[in-house]
């Protein structure tokens, strides 16, 4: 259900300037983008789970205000980042 290393390591290598850049905002959304794809995939099948949901819930607001953020910093890396990671706007 988790990333990774290795995945993480290679969306930090595409979104951020260099492979030590993990801070950068387009790389904490592409990194949030799959945990809650991956906890999405598990919801469908454990319907119950709701602590699970809560920290979907969790990370998807998390994931809103990194896109404000970079909306109002960068709009054209935001609109980039929204079309290569294929979220809804």
């Amino acid at each position: 259900m988790a990333v990774t290393k290795e995945r993480k390591a290679e969306l930090v290598k595409k979104y951020g300037k260099d492979a030590k850049n993990s801070g950068a905002t387009e790389v904490q959304i592409a990194i949030l983008t799959e945990e809650i794809n991956a906890l999405t995939e598990h919801l469908k099948e454990h319907i119950h789970d709701y602590h699970s949901k809560r920290g979907l819930l969790m990370k998807v607001g998390k994931r809103r205000s990194l896109l404000d953020y970079l909306r109002k910093t960068n709009v054209v890396s935001y609109r980039e980042l929204i079309k290569d990671l294929g979220i809804r706007k």
